[in-house]
């Protein structure tokens, strides 16, 4: 996988960008989303799902469940958000690091919380606010698959 950069100017391109990605992603893989709030994360989820047969309605953002599990598509997909996390030892308590590195795919947003946790062949997906409105995504696949 090869570092890419794209450009979105609407929900719908996010989406589009996130089920692309998510047609080369496999059981087992675990991606790092970055980006502030409300920078299109979970839209990117969304598209990430419907790639895997999952109905992208059917996602939401896992700020206050902390996890959210997805079935019945290719994989199972599981959707962490460790915003309202204050450490690994929080993070650790919820029982929710069973999914990194297990039977499905899992999206971790705010990873920067469980750093330590994070497998080294993590794929990075940075999405940023740009100033016409729009959002740059940036894939960064890890050292372990360059």
């Amino acid at each position: 996988m090869e570092e890419q950069r794209i450009t979105s100017h609407s929900v719908e391109r996010t989406i589009q960008a996130g089920a692309a990605f998510g047609d080369v992603l496999g059981a087992g893989q675990v991606v790092a989303l970055l980006g502030d709030l409300g920078a299109g994360k979970t839209h990117f989820v969304k598209g990430i799902a419907q790639a895997l047969g999952i109905h992208p309605d059917t996602v939401s953002s896992p700020t206050f469940s902390i996890a959210q599990e997805y079935r019945g598509g290719r994989f199972p997909l599981y959707h962490i958000d460790c915003y309202r996390l204050s450490d690994v030892a929080e993070f650790e308590r919820t029982g929710a690091q069973d999914y990194i590195g297990g039977d499905g795919i899992c999206l971790i947003e705010w990873p920067q919380r469980i750093e330590s946790l994070l497998p080294m062949d993590t794929i990075l997906v940075s999405i940023r606010h740009r100033g016409d409105g729009g959002r740059d995504i940036r894939i960064l696949p890890s050292p372990a698959h360059a």
